[in-house]
């Protein structure tokens, strides 16, 4: 869940984020990830300094007997921007809310190093919470924050045996959505949904399937879901690890898988090459006005879709994403606020984000969820069943993997995994396909390893 493929008009992409999101996805409420939209894909290293430069000005501008405000670096854009806003503004000490919009690494290390970080930053990605930790940039989080998680979701944001890291937003990100006027609910299996596809390919318009291709992050998505649903223990986050290689036998299997529906003649309206260039709302829009049948994404779709739906006609509905041999996905993303270490007031203000009301604001105007589990999902409303699954302790939700993966393999758009998954679609019907993909990723992954130095 990263950065969209072109910059995004703030109020149209109002709740993706990515996510995910990050920027919008991200819940995005974008995809919970990483960005999903807003501002361009590369920060440069003059402007993340002048940024850091900037904020050393108006922060010794600030400074005249007035109370400091506590200052939070976030992601978001457009509508989750004000949203979060809007929750800070009940805090009862003044927050300075900054919005990184593309790099937050750069931008928060170039802070950092001008001895200028911000009290707190809530950002998609988890591997940086663990580096940032290790660097002795962070202080854990305060202990009582820590027992509003359920384990799985603490460990996520845990490093070394304390926990850096409160989650205050997340994405539910293994839903298919679908039009219950036009069709009936999806399969609850792959090979039936393979099937469905092809029989409504096969049929003509509506095309079954909308994507939003230009976007990297939305094919990683469908890919993460695949790999879940194939994977025997452990071998999904051995992808992050290192101890699962990137052309063995489960990433072969989830292309091949991902081949045997991207190849469908008549899957997305207008074809392929259309596809590639429709971004994620576009490929909601799709299906809101009947021009597809189905898009695979997460919670953050039934913002966009109920903004685009014709009149009298019945909301979008969700469904899992179907089952795999092994495991029926539960792919999820958010957003984790850590605090930078010294900081007192940036402890406090995470402690007060992660309380039962704090959010209230953005809950009532929908497009978010969290894995808070003093909020009952009963808080949701229409959301409540998706919100259950993600604190259900029965369940299994694995994080997203673009915003695990070191370096430039998780993306962002143009680079590593997103535009490897985005070629991979363009040559589908090629009989190497898969080979050429899996070439790619193993490349990739040497490439990142080398950027982070391992």
């Amino acid at each position: 869940m990263r950065p969209a493929g072109r910059p995004a008009d703030p109020d149209r992409v109002a709740g993706l984020r990515r996510t995910g999101h990050g920027d919008l996805r991200r819940s995005a409420g974008g995809p919970g990830g990483r960005q999903d939209g807003g501002g361009d894909a590369v920060t440069s290293r003059r402007a993340v300094l002048g940024g850091a430069l900037g904020a050393v000005v108006a922060g010794a501008a600030g400074c005249g007997g007035t109370e400091r405000p506590v200052q939070v670096a976030v992601v978001w854009s457009g509508g989750e921007l004000i949203r979060f806003r809007e929750v800070v503004r009940r805090y009862p000490r003044p927050v300075d809310v900054v919005s990184t919009r593309t790099d937050v690494d750069a931008f928060l290390s170039a802070r950092y190093r001008a001895g200028n970080q911000p009290d707190v930053a809530i950002v998609p990605q988890i591997s940086l919470i663990a580096d940032y930790a290790r660097r002795g940039w962070l202080q854990p989080v305060p202990a009582e924050v820590t027992q509003r998680f359920a384990d799985r979701w603490r460990a996520m944001l845990t490093v070394d045996g304390r926990q850096y890291g409160a989650w205050v937003k997340a994405a539910h990100k293994s839903l298919v959505w679908y039009s219950p006027d036009r069709l009936p609910a999806p399969p609850a299996t792959w090979a039936e949904f393979v099937s469905l596809v092809a029989e409504l390919a096969a049929a003509g318009r509506p095309a079954p399937l909308a994507i939003g291709a230009a976007d990297g992050w939305v094919l990683t998505d469908w890919l993460e879901n695949l790999l879940i649903g194939f994977a025997a223990d452990g071998e999904y986050q051995g992808l992050v690890d290192g101890g699962e290689p990137w052309d063995g036998p489960l990433v072969r299997t989830a292309l091949t898988e991902l081949a045997a529906v991207w190849a469908i003649p008549g899957a997305f309206p207008d074809g392929i090459a259309r596809a590639l260039i429709t971004q994620h709302e576009e490929s909601v829009i799709q299906v809101a006005e009947g021009r597809a049948a189905m898009v695979i994404e997460g919670d953050f779709v039934a913002g966009v879709a109920d903004r685009f739906r014709p009149a009298g006609a019945a909301p979008l509905a969700a469904a899992r994403f179907p089952a795999g041999p092994k495991a029926e996905p539960l792919l999820v993303a958010g957003d984790a606020a850590m605090v930078f270490a010294g900081s007192r007031a940036g402890g406090e203000l995470v402690e007060w984000l992660t309380r039962r009301a704090s959010f209230q604001p953005w809950i009532a105007a929908g497009g978010y969820l969290s894995p808070n589990t003093l909020i009952t999902p009963e808080a949701y409303g229409p959301a409540a069943a998706r919100a259950a699954e993600l604190t259900d302790a029965e369940g299994a939700p694995q994080f997203d993997l673009s915003d695990q993966l070191p370096g430039s393999l998780g993306g962002p758009d143009g680079l590593g995994s997103w535009k490897i998954l985005q070629d991979f679609l363009a040559e589908v019907t090629r009989p190497d396909a898969v080979d050429r993909a899996c070439r790619r990723l193993v490349r990739a992954a040497a490439q990142a390893r080398r950027e982070v130095g391992s």
